[in-house]
């Protein structure tokens, strides 16, 4: 009932240059991240009025030879039926799911995903979040799988597939000495409708005006 939040919001994008300035000349050309690693799931990813955390991952990136010109784009959004780990209904809803996938790779005798550290990653984030991303994508793929049978069944369902998912993430390590603020913790948007980014803008720099 609470799932949806009507109001737009601001997110931001790291990427190239070029991914921005296409994305902003031709909006329609959005691709979903697909990677086994993906934090939320499979989606277009925006860091929640975070412009500085998405630079900041934009360089990262460019350091590891993924991108030319680091930039960030302005997303405006909204989050239509959301899957928000803020909220502790969705995170039961998961851990339900997760025991089921357990329940079958078990019966397939097959080994869970499991969460990794990047080899240099000294505070121990587990930024490769395979186990994460294999649920969430395992929970979508079974309530898709239920509305079909409750469509082919009775005509409708009152299931929903959701559109958006976020989650509050805490990373880099302490802000100062024995804090328990860490310096990347960030809020996370992932978006798998589409149709709930309204638009993109290139992010203007702020002026004194006389």
């Amino acid at each position: 009932m609470y799932s949806s939040r009507p109001n737009l919001a601001l997110g931001f994008h790291g990427c190239d240059e070029a991914i921005r300035n296409q994305l902003v000349q031709t909006p329609n050309s959005v691709k979903k991240s697909q990677e086994t690693f993906d934090w939320l799931g499979h989606g277009f990813y925006v860091w929640e009025n975070n412009y500085e955390r998405a630079l900041k991952w934009a360089k990262d990136k460019k350091k590891r030879g993924g991108i030319k010109k680091p930039s960030v784009l302005g997303v405006v959004y909204q989050l239509n039926h959301c899957l928000d780990f803020t909220d502790s209904a969705f995170i039961d809803i998961l851990s339900q799911y997760y025991t089921l996938m357990k329940a079958d790779f078990s019966f397939l005798k097959k080994g869970l995903p499991i969460n990794k550290d990047l080899p240099k990653d000294e505070y121990h984030d587990l930024i490769l979040r395979e186990l994460d991303c294999a649920v969430i994508e395992y929970m979508h793929q079974k309530i898709a799988e239920r509305i079909d049978n409750d469509i082919s069944t009775s005509g409708n369902s009152a299931l929903q597939h959701f559109d958006t998912a976020r989650g509050i993430f805490t990373e880099g390590g302490p802000a100062f000495e024995g804090a328990g603020i860490q310096t990347k913790n960030h809020i996370q948007i992932c978006i798998r409708n589409l149709n709930c980014i309204k638009g993109f803008f290139i992010p203007r720099d702020r002026v004194k005006f006389p």
